[in-house]
């Protein structure tokens, strides 16, 4: 009798010890997946010495009035450019931002015909060229007057750039989803946020002259 409650005791404590070492197990490989995760989230070291790259050749295509007001905005305005521009994978050395904006509409309209039409992959895939428009030769800021190329101005453009490019997104994601209501919905979202930058670049033609 005794042998047997030795024998059962023997056999719950390996039994315990093995359900911690799954446990530890487990343990260490969410923590692994964690890490990776998180790692994930962080924008790449390589990453961003090629945006300070691109930024630093912009800069040396801007005339000297526009490099110094460049030069003096705030640390956490270059960020937030560098972020802006992070989020596009087309950079043009020749197109202007009437160019882009030309491009930009034809995507918009494509857009709207596909929620109009039903057609959620002509909608989906419009709205992602939409939010991934090219950056102009120069960048955005040789098309804004001088006297907006500061912090407090350039500020705006981190929440138009949430309204247009994060919203088309999200409207991208509810196409491919089925779920048109709920795309056709982010529309006016989309729409006033085009507005809103409009307003801090019209007036300015076309080819910018505060490049070189």
């Amino acid at each position: 009798m005794r042998s047997a409650r030795n024998e059962n005791n023997t056999f719950q404590i390996h039994s315990l010890r093995r359900g911690l070492g799954l446990l530890g197990v487990s343990i260490s490989m969410l923590l692994c997946a964690g890490v990776v995760v998180a790692d994930k989230q962080q924008p790449k070291a390589a990453d961003m010495q090629q945006l300070q790259q691109m930024m630093k050749k912009q800069i040396g295509l801007m005339k000297p009035e526009l490099q110094k007001r460049v030069k003096a905005l705030s640390p956490k305005t270059k960020k937030m450019l560098l972020s802006i521009y992070a989020q596009h994978s087309r950079h043009s050395d020749k197109v202007t931002l009437r160019q882009v904006m030309h491009e930009v509409l034809s995507d918009y309209q494509s857009m709207a015909a596909g929620i109009m039409t039903d057609n959620a992959e002509q909608a989906a895939d419009s709205a992602r060229r939409l939010a991934n428009h090219r950056i102009p030769r120069g960048g955005l800021l040789p098309y804004m007057s001088l006297e907006m190329i500061n912090d407090d101005s350039l500020a705006a453009l981190d929440g138009f750039n949430a309204s247009v490019e994060g919203t088309a997104k999200r409207l991208a994601d509810a196409a491919e989803q089925g779920d048109m209501g709920k795309a056709a919905s982010y529309m006016d979202d989309i729409t006033g946020g085009c507005v809103g930058c409009h307003a801090m670049f019209r007036g300015i033609p076309g080819q910018s002259d505060l490049l070189r």
